[in-house]
């Protein structure tokens, strides 16, 4: 079985004038990883999704994709190779359905000219009912098959952020990047989220890199966590290592005396300020 890395981040440097967005960060991703990276605000996390993306070029450093480089390459370019992104702040077509908007994430698997398309026939109609197909696999392993027909902006914020993760599954990544998934819901919708995470993992076998604040979360489904801070990676490893490392817990908490560091080690914070 092949060992190369999905991807690779290899001492990557981004700056913003005298603004260090990132120092030194280095990482992989192996098969079908949740790789989860955390850090308080302004530790580097979002700016990391750019890179990974495209948004950003760094100054210095590597970064892989399937064994290519893709410094330098377009935001559209690296989807198309395979690479998904989910939003903080959710990114959905509001007035569209919930099929049309995960309609939105095939379009790289549309595989017909413009003329084929006006007379609906030959390759353009079998390439929309086979992306229809797979839309209709998405909104079944999603749980949302009650609201396929209504518009997006008139669902509930936990559903519209399920169609988010669901228009990237849409895509049939190679590699996923979830940006804060569970913000702003309810633990029952937080709850949701995290099965249909691990069910990416365990069913889709889709490797990912995970941005969240949420602590509980992380620790409960990430393989490997890189903890930052200003930019610059602290620790990576094991969730429980990570937990309990001085740096991370100063980095989260402030100065605090050695007793209240060890007493938090214990039972770490669930969730970052």
């Amino acid at each position: 079985m092949s060992t190369n890395p999905v991807c690779e981040v290899t001492d990557v440097q981004l700056s913003f004038g005298e603004v260090k967005a990132l120092n030194g960060v280095s990482f992989s991703i192996q098969g079908a990883e949740l790789f989860a990276v955390i850090g308080p605000n302004g530790a580097g996390k979002t700016s990391i999704f750019n890179v990974l993306s495209g948004v950003y070029r760094p100054q210095q450093g590597s970064v892989t994709f399937g064994g290519e480089s893709i410094l330098g390459g377009r935001p559209h370019r690296i989807a198309k190779r395979g690479m998904a992104r989910t939003f903080q702040n959710i990114e959905l077509f509001e007035n569209l359905t919930v099929v049309d908007n995960l309609m939105m994430g095939r379009h790289h698997h549309l595989n017909y000219h413009w003329w084929e398309a006006i007379y609906w026939w030959g390759r353009a109609r079998s390439s929309e009912l086979a992306n229809r197909r797979r839309v209709e696999e998405i909104i079944d392993f999603l749980e949302i098959e009650g609201y396929r027909d209504q518009p997006v902006g008139m669902l509930p914020y936990g559903i519209q952020k399920r169609i988010e993760l669901g228009r990237a599954l849409a895509m049939e990544p190679k590699l996923l990047l979830l940006d804060e998934p569970v913000a702003g819901m309810n633990a029952e919708e937080t709850e949701d989220m995290a099965r249909f995470i691990l069910d990416i993992r365990s069913e889709l076998k889709i490797p990912m890199i995970l941005v969240e604040h949420d602590m509980g979360l992380v620790m409960d489904l990430a393989d490997r966590v890189m903890a930052m801070d200003f930019g610059t990676p602290l620790v990576t490893g094991a969730p429980e290592e990570v937990q309990s490392n001085p740096d991370v817990i100063r980095a989260y908490l402030g100065p605090m005396s050695e007793a209240a560091a060890a007493a938090v080690a214990d039972g770490a914070p669930e969730e970052a300020p």
